[in-house]
């Protein structure tokens, strides 16, 4: 991962250096392309996390239409490593293998949630493990209460994060825009000569300074919380 980011920032400063012939100028936009790398990176890992999250109401669904059409609870579960969502099969086939392996479910349901290792999957495992112990009505009670909670979750989670993309684009375009009128000038000598200078230099620091810290700031008051994991030791 390092690698791939330093590998960016590198071939960055070789563009900005051919276009401006400035060592001075193409370090900031080096380190740039290696914040904005890992920036992507970050919110590629929250994205997986999101559909991970987003698919539970339809596991859900499957599992009440299963224990509807009178499988048990481990015969449902099994089937969701071919017939649920997509993201969750490989889940749900290493619970079924632990299954046919001879572990019991409570074990198999706990290798499951460890490997979800999600704050909504944790309430998913405990409850169906508490659903599973009471039977009868409760399973299918607590397994639709269950889902309209999640969907309801993720309803609000999606508005929020609309609004918030909102805020966040403006944001970074704002930071970007002074960086993106120094790259226009830098075709011009002059512009190349002042910001040479030690007082030029000191300025491009002081700008990179704060636009590093305006990016973290507005990427930690942008960021929508996971939840709490309150099922784990």
């Amino acid at each position: 991962m390092f690698l791939e980011g330093a590998a960016i920032a590198t071939t960055t400063f070789l563009l900005i250096y051919v276009v401006t012939n400035s060592a001075v100028i193409s370090i900031p936009f080096a380190l740039f392309a290696g914040l904005i790398w890992r920036i992507r990176h970050h919110n590629r890992k929250v994205r997986e996390r999101e559909e991970l999250r987003s698919a539970w109401p339809e596991a859900l669904d499957q599992i009440i239409s299963g224990i509807y059409s009178g499988e048990s609870l481990a015969q449902t579960l099994v089937g969701l490593s071919s017939r649920g969502p997509e993201i969750l099969r490989p889940y749900f086939h290493q619970f079924a293998q632990s299954l046919r392996g001879g572990d019991e479910f409570s074990l198999s349901l706990m290798s499951l949630k460890h490997e979800l290792a999600g704050p909504v999957s944790d309430q998913i495992c405990e409850a169906i493990l508490l659903a599973k112990s009471l039977g009868g009505g409760e399973l299918l009670s607590t397994m639709r209460s269950l889902r309209d909670f999640v969907r309801a979750d993720l309803q609000l989670r999606k508005e929020i994060a609309v609004k918030q993309g909102w805020v966040k684009n403006s944001a970074y375009l704002s930071a970007s825009a002074p960086w993106l009128l120094l790259l226009l000038l830098s075709s011009q000598p002059g512009t190349v000569s002042a910001f040479s200078e030690p007082t030029g230099v000191l300025i491009l620091g002081a700008g990179v300074a704060l636009t590093v810290l305006a990016f973290l700031w507005m990427s930690f008051l942008g960021r929508i919380k996971g939840g709490v994991r309150v099922f784990t030791p």
